[in-house]
């Protein structure tokens, strides 16, 4: 089936929310890729989705605040914490598309460790921080379980200007309202909403990253990004999770 229209607002999703979170202070990083190099990445029954002839790689470092259940606060110690993930790009037998988690480095063990038995999401535990200073976001993370311990980054930005809404390229990086993974031996669709993200240019002022090349790129992040975004974020709610495979 041909994959659904991107649309920078989400649709309905069946159920009640089960999860609610914020995320901020974000920064995108992307590198164009070949669809075969990240199709082997991908869960059975998805394949690679594709803007302007290329496959994408997403490194996301950001903020995660007050997680939670979606009935009741978040969480204030446990659920806010710094985050780094690496992302491709998926699109399901329904044609709905998603993001795939290679990793999502977390700063917070007891999250880490639920997310991995609840939906078997690949989160690691790291050491990691978030600085903001004269203007220039900064983020650091260093892998602390399970290994390799020299699954790194460092990267430093500077947000610019407000973009405006619209630009193709930008809304499929950023404008996913799901994610596909892998669990209990059925690969699932977690659907998601929020607003629309307000998205600024950004410059890379230092990037040093080993995250992706632990995750089965090498060689990518050793070259410039193809795109360049950040947020100050938004926040959201996750539906309960269906087969993928099925409608």
């Amino acid at each position: 089936m041909d994959a659904e229209p991107i649309t920078a607002t989400p649709r309905p999703f069946r159920g009640r929310p089960v999860l609610r979170q914020s995320w901020r202070d974000l920064t995108f990083l992307h590198w164009r890729v070949a669809p075969d190099v990240v199709a082997p990445l991908l869960p059975p029954g998805t394949r690679p989705d594709v803007h302007d002839g290329s496959s994408w790689v997403g490194l996301v470092p950001f903020r995660m605040v007050g997680a939670g259940a979606a009935v009741g606060p978040g969480i204030p110690w446990l659920g806010t914490f710094p985050e780094t993930n690496v992302r491709l790009y998926s699109v399901d037998p329904q044609g709905r598309r998603a993001v795939v988690f290679l990793t999502l480095e977390a700063a917070r063990l007891p999250f880490v460790l639920g997310s991995r038995a609840a939906l078997a999401l690949p989160y690691t535990w790291a050491r990691m921080r978030v600085r903001e200073a004269d203007g220039v976001v900064t983020y650091s993370s260093r892998r602390r379980w399970p290994g390799p311990r020299g699954a790194t980054t460092r990267i430093a930005v500077r947000p610019g200007e407000p973009l405006p809404p619209g630009d193709p390229l930008n809304d499929f990086l950023t404008a996913r309202w799901a994610l596909h993974t892998r669990a209990f031996g059925r690969t699932l669709y977690l659907p998601n909403r929020h607003e629309p993200w307000p998205l600024r240019t950004a410059e890379v002022l230092a990037l040093d990253d080993h995250l992706l090349a632990a995750c089965g790129l090498p060689g990518v992040s050793t070259r410039p990004p193809d795109s360049v975004l950040f947020s100050r974020g938004v926040r959201t709610v996750f539906g309960p999770p269906v087969d993928a495979t099925r409608p």
